[in-house]
């Protein structure tokens, strides 16, 4: 109720704006004790982890790990914090997020903006969540795609103790080649390197954390053909599924719909959905999936877990119906 009061107010802001208000209010509100939602019990096993229920927060709404406790209070299964990168960077020019409401969607082009690597394990360290907190790692826009690895590398090496799973973002649309890693030797080269690392990790630190890859949904059958065998090589954790598209499909015509960038929200449903199920396909089990893309609704959870999901995660469908749908997707979720 309190979030259909505030709305009105938060979309006569410039997104950018609003988002940094709306994340600023909920943590006053969260000290202040106001904020206690509990989490709903629905217990489900993914990666080797007990998760508390299956509906966690996409990665993108807490770039830098401030917000981690006031998020949580309001009853996810899980949170996944970043896309964080080695050094801070502002990311791209501004403005570089856009609603369209009709549509209940969003552009952005962010180009991972945050605050480096360092500072978010700070910010984790400080927090008082003993929950399941995913950090999603990805490379500095300076760094050459060639030289990527060594920037997922240093992230992954940086962020192992502080991770409940560690996502790799290779499918953002707003950095330069960033979704060239998806394909051919560039993801087998990255896929196995960090494998190699982790299972090093693992026995320096005597405790194993999942690696997970995010994809794109803008994937020929081919591409996801070649994904899925990557994944099962190199005995990669789980698969996120998907990030934002660069499809206009459903705002053709809308204030800001050509705008540059990633498309999420309503519009990427069932793109995300369809390919959420062609890996279910190739995979046969094999991998978890997790998935995520134009939830809005608790049946929009309940058609990820039967198209192969296990987890799904929100974002851009909170921004539209407020905190009261990770509840209603728990409650639809079996």
């Amino acid at each position: 109720m309190l979030y259909s009061l505030a709305r009105p107010l938060l979309f006569s802001l410039a997104p950018e704006r609003a988002h940094e208000l709306t994340l600023s209010m909920l943590k006053s509100a969260h000290k202040m004790g106001a904020i206690r939602h509990p989490v709903i019990a629905k217990p489900v096993t993914c990666m080797g982890i007990e998760f508390p229920n299956p509906v966690g927060l996409a990665a993108g709404l807490d770039k830098n790990g401030a917000y981690i406790d006031a998020l949580a209070a309001l009853g996810f299964g899980f949170i996944e914090i970043g896309t964080i990168t080695p050094k801070p960077q502002e990311g791209n020019p501004k403005p570089r997020l856009f609603r369209i409401p009709q549509a209940k969607a969003i552009i952005n082009r962010m180009g991972f903006n945050n605050d480096g690597v360092d500072q978010l394990v700070e910010n984790v360290k400080a927090a008082k969540f003993k929950g399941i907190l995913g950090i999603n790692i990805g490379k500095n826009a300076t760094t050459a795609v060639e030289d990527a690895v060594s920037d997922y590398l240093l992230c992954l090496e940086k962020v192992y103790n502080y991770a409940s799973y560690i996502t790799v973002n290779i499918s953002s649309p707003n950095t330069k080649n960033l979704r060239s890693l998806q394909s051919g030797h560039a993801l087998t080269e990255l896929l196995e390197t960090l494998k190699k690392r982790q299972l090093e990790l693992a026995e320096e630190h005597q405790h194993y954390v999942p690696l997970v890859l995010k994809v794109a949904p803008d994937l020929e059958q081919s591409d996801i053909q070649f994904i899925a065998s990557q994944l099962i090589q190199f005995k990669i954790d789980g698969l996120i599924v998907t990030n934002t598209t660069l499809s206009r499909e459903g705002v053709e015509g809308l204030a800001f719909g050509d705008e540059a960038g990633g498309l999420s929200g309503a519009p990427v449903f069932e793109k995300s959905t369809a390919c959420l199920g062609e890996f279910a396909k190739q995979l046969k089990g094999e991998v978890p999936l997790i998935g995520v893309g134009g939830i809005l609704a608790g049946e929009h959870a309940v058609a990820k877990q039967q198209a192969g999901a296990t987890l799904v995660q929100i974002y851009s469908g909170m921004i539209y119906t407020g905190p009261a749908l990770i509840q209603d997707c728990v409650n639809a979720m079996t």
